[in-house]
């Protein structure tokens, strides 16, 4: 871990990479409080607060002070965001995501990746430019609300963010997900919900050498409907491409052919039939008995919009420009990775600690992101034989907070619940 930290910190001094991510190469060449790196790490501290709040905190924490005394005015912190590009939290969260991968064992399934793709919407904040940039949901009651569409590639094994995107509300999923597969591995395993099924989408994974697995709507397609009524377990088929998938292919450089795919049956608890359409053809290698639990494994990627919606807010935006929304949300992205990342680090720990436990135990990840807010900052400026024991004390404190994971346990989902908004006039004071 501390290789990991010293190593994104060596990126975000590195002047090719400022200057990737700077708009001019006149920006961040004085001696100011808010340099390139004070403020990359200042809007990776999943802050919360006002301006004043969270330089107060920065300030404090990067300067060991006993009394608050920021370095830099809010006005300052307008000033100089307009200088950074989003992109620099894109970059930074692709390059600690690759060097993970390089250096840790993550987890797979029968040796593959297993990547969900899963989409939402976020309120931004109600300003012209935005509303313009983002588009807006017309309630049936009550003003316009402005949207955008939110999606993100997740690897459901080890809780990961791969790539996400913030775009204009009027952007499809299925389109979304089409850009995340751009990054997709040979032996990935994407996982799509019901909203996602498409054969020109089926193409552009297969072509990538990639496979999927994907919950489909009995209506879609008359050979799921034939098969739904046959009443068989499985069945392998040739699914016909559409003239508008056909149309897709052709745009994409796609092949155009019948794709065979494998239909599977799954008889729900709650009496309902679930379809699942699947690549894995080798009945041998994966038997008809694993879909079940397999399509199941999708759910943390729903569990993590939980997690970015109420845990980091990643809707509570500091600013009240486009830019500033593409960098809250993409530098909140990578902070959330960097904290699973560690969280994944001490997981065997808590597994050898409760492993004599009725239940299986996980770290409690609110805990977990209170644990990394300001410590990030401390991370970023101290050597390595520090960062070395502020990670070591950050795992002895995240072993602290389990929590018990108990299977078989629903909840009815509450359609009607409101979600809280966040009001930059009203901005939490710590």
């Amino acid at each position: 871990m501390p290789k990991l930290i010293k190593h994104l910190e060596k990126i975000i001094e590195s002047p090719d990479f400022q200057a990737r991510h700077k708009e001019s190469p006149k920006h961040f060449t004085r001696n100011r409080s808010l340099s390139f790196k004070n403020l990359v790490t200042f809007f990776a501290n999943l802050n919360k607060g006002s301006y004043e709040t969270e330089l107060k905190e920065f300030f404090k924490t990067k300067n060991n002070q006993l009394v608050p005394n920021p370095k830099a005015t809010k006005s300052a912190v307008s000033k100089a965001r307009k200088k950074l590009k989003p992109s620099a939290f894109v970059e930074l969260n692709r390059e600690m995501i690759h060097e993970c991968e390089k250096t840790s064992s993550l987890a797979t399934w029968d040796g593959m990746r297993l990547i969900a793709v899963d989409a939402s919407t976020g309120t931004v904040p109600d300003e012209q430019e935005i509303l313009e940039h983002f588009g807006v949901w017309n309630g049936t009651n009550g003003d316009p609300c402005p949207k955008a569409r939110i999606s993100q590639m997740f690897d459901v094994l080890n809780h990961l963010t791969l790539d996400a995107l913030i775009r204009p509300k009027k952007e499809g999923e299925r389109e979304l997900a089409s850009l995340h597969f751009t990054k997709l591995m040979p032996s990935d395993l994407v996982l799509l919900d019901r909203g996602y099924p498409a054969a020109w989408l089926f193409s552009l994974i297969l072509s990538l050498d990639a496979h999927f697995c994907a919950r489909v709507k009995v209506s879609q397609w008359k050979i799921i409907k034939k098969f739904f009524n046959s009443g068989k377990k499985e069945k392998i088929v040739k699914l016909p491409q559409t003239y508008p998938s056909i149309r897709m292919c052709k745009e994409m450089g796609l092949d155009t052919t019948d794709i065979r795919v494998r239909l599977i049956r799954i008889e729900l608890p709650s009496g309902e039939t679930e379809i699942l359409v699947t690549s894995l053809l080798d009945k041998n290698r994966f038997n008809y008995d694993v879909f079940a639990e397999l399509y199941h494994m999708r759910w943390p990627v729903e569990e993590d919009y939980k997690i970015m919606k109420c845990r980091i807010q990643i809707e509570n935006f500091s600013g009240k420009t486009v830019r500033s929304v593409y960098q809250d949300f993409y530098a909140k992205v990578f902070s959330k990775n960097l904290t699973m990342i560690i969280v994944n680090s001490v997981q065997p720990l808590a597994d050898l600690k409760t492993a004599k436990r009725k239940y299986k135990y996980h770290i409690n990840i609110t805990q977990a992101l209170s644990g990394l807010k300001n410590t990030i900052v401390l991370l970023m400026i101290n050597p390595y034989e520090t960062t070395c024991q502020i990670i070591s004390d950050l795992q002895e404190l995240f072993l602290k907070c389990l929590e018990s994971v108990r299977p078989g346990r629903s909840y009815k989902r509450n359609f009607k619940k409101r979600n809280k908004k966040f009001h930059s006039a009203y901005r939490q004071p710590a």
